[in-house]
């Protein structure tokens, strides 16, 4: 597969750098971005996290902004960022900012004019992996992180593919998308009116049944003005209790929605992913 470098830039005395390709899965050109620690210039494959960004964001919000690179570095470590969405002239949108490009909620959408483009959960779960582990310096030792939006797409990914990760963790994620109105509105246009589609995409009910299970760790603002209607961490809480899944939810008093709180934590998300990464 053809990828096209858009920018390099030495940080940490790694690399970050910026890569658009055509993605089959989502039948347009995608951008996404790659940390790679020193470690990895000399060809020894590092494992991988992946991060996914929320509302509105890109492949750049968290690699400009979190400040991840010097622990990545430090660990031998790579990151990578997808896009939040497909994008293009021809590719669906939608006049708000929670619904079409920049918010494409990590789902497989079923209804159109969506489902042409709409595929990111398979994207991020197959296709992108795969191009990042042919292309690059990496193992398939993989973690998965995010925030808000992107919270609940590593918690869904993660949790429906507990052998493809070896541990999980967000930022204020959207827990309960089923209940909440961001995820209700982006649940009837991508997956239409059937609630079975929905609960495959809930992090609190894919939770609450969980067979397989893997480290799990979740750090919540108690400031963050989206907490009470569109968040509801004691959803996700309930659902661990009820199954005896291993998660560690923090409630961080002061802290906001903002990548001000992500760059607060990130290099204790990134030690503890190290740890199930074998680093």
């Amino acid at each position: 597969m053809t990828i096209e470098n858009l920018s390099s830039n030495k940080s940490f005395g790694g690399w970050h750098k910026q890569y658009r390709h055509r993605s089959e899965v989502l039948n347009c050109d995608m951008r996404f971005a790659i940390y790679l620690p020193p470690q990895a210039a000399g060809g020894q494959k590092v494992p991988v996290l992946y991060w996914l960004s929320g509302l509105t964001c890109t492949d750049e919000n968290f690699m400009q902004k979190a400040g991840a690179q010097q622990v990545a570095a430090e660990l031998g470590m790579a990151l990578v960022a997808p896009d939040t969405s497909p994008r293009g002239d021809t590719v669906a949108d939608d006049a708000g900012y929670d619904l079409g490009q920049g918010a494409g909620f990590y789902v497989n959408a079923t209804q159109d004019p969506w489902s042409r483009h709409y595929r990111i959960y398979d994207y991020v779960l197959n296709e992108l992996p795969a191009l990042v582990e042919s292309l690059f310096p990496v193992s398939d030792k993989r973690a998965i992180s995010g925030h808000s939006m992107g919270g609940h797409g590593a918690l869904v990914l993660a949790l429906r593919n507990p052998e493809r990760f070896r541990s999980v963790s967000a930022f204020s994620p959207i827990a309960n998308p089923v209940n909440c109105p961001w995820g209700q509105k982006a649940f009837t246009a991508y997956l239409g009116d059937d609630g079975a589609d929905w609960a495959q995409y809930d992090g609190s009910l894919l939770m609450r049944h969980a067979s397989s299970k893997l480290p799990a760790l979740v750090d919540q603002g108690e400031a963050d003005d989206f907490l009470a209607e569109q968040l509801k961490p004691e959803t996700l809480e309930a659902a661990a209790a009820a199954s005896d899944f291993p998660l560690q939810l923090r409630r961080h008093e002061g802290y906001d929605h903002s990548y001000y709180f992500i760059a607060s934590f990130i290099g204790e998300h990134l030690r503890f992913h190290a740890r199930h990464l074998g680093l």
